[in-house]
């Protein structure tokens, strides 16, 4: 089985709709809100002076490197908060951590019509993490089969029965439904609201 098709096992992404002029201008405003709200963190050390952790930061080679701060992640369990729950940082060519966006959240019953209310989904694709084999130990966490892990997002394992046969605590869903807005790369539609590099990088 293959990277992305192990990938695929553990994203859930809400279903595709065709956008209205609406959606566009509504997208487009949260985005310019959010560019002008996080500019000011484009050194993670500033983020951390306001709050904001690094999410597993024992793990060095993170596609996306979430800087999470807790507060938001409350006031968003409840109602859409025009401050991110996470901001996002990508390694650049000198090594550093280069600010691209920032991350909003939502409880994971939210249905469809909610997420639609706080980021319209005619035009961005909310996602959740799905289907996850958990270790009951963390010494476990760098145990493989065949080559490829036995726990985690890179595991094969999808199911409760292959997951109660390797050992570990099935999760169906972890953490809630979740959206990236890659603001700082750029005005584009299609690129602030991309779904590319979102599996393994929570």
């Amino acid at each position: 089985m293959s990277g992305a098709m192990v990938e695929d096992l553990h994203l859930q992404l809400t279903p595709a709709r065709a956008g209205s002029s609406a959606d566009s201008a509504r997208a487009a405003a949260i985005a310019t809100a959010l560019r002008e709200a996080i500019r000011g963190y484009a050194d993670p050390r500033a983020a951390e002076a306001a709050g904001f952790r690094p999410f597993a930061p024992q793990v060095k080679d993170q596609r996306v490197f979430h800087y999470t701060r807790l507060a938001n992640a409350l006031a968003a369990s409840v109602r859409f908060d025009a401050r991110p729950t996470s901001l996002l940082y990508a390694r650049g060519a000198d090594g550093g951590l280069r600010l691209i966006g920032a991350m909003y959240t939502a409880p994971r019953t939210a249905s469809l019509e909610e997420l639609d209310r706080r980021v319209p989904l005619g035009v961005a694709r909310w996602h959740r993490h799905v289907n996850l084999c958990l270790p009951r130990s963390r010494s476990r966490w760098r145990d493989t089969r065949n080559g490829m892990p036995v726990f985690g997002p890179a595991s094969p394992i999808a199911t409760r029965a292959a997951c109660d046969s390797a050992g570990g605590v099935f999760r169906p869903a972890v953490f809630g439904w979740m959206v990236h807005a890659n603001v700082m790369a750029g005005d584009d539609p299609a690129g602030v609201w991309s779904t590319r590099h979102l599996a393994h990088a929570h």
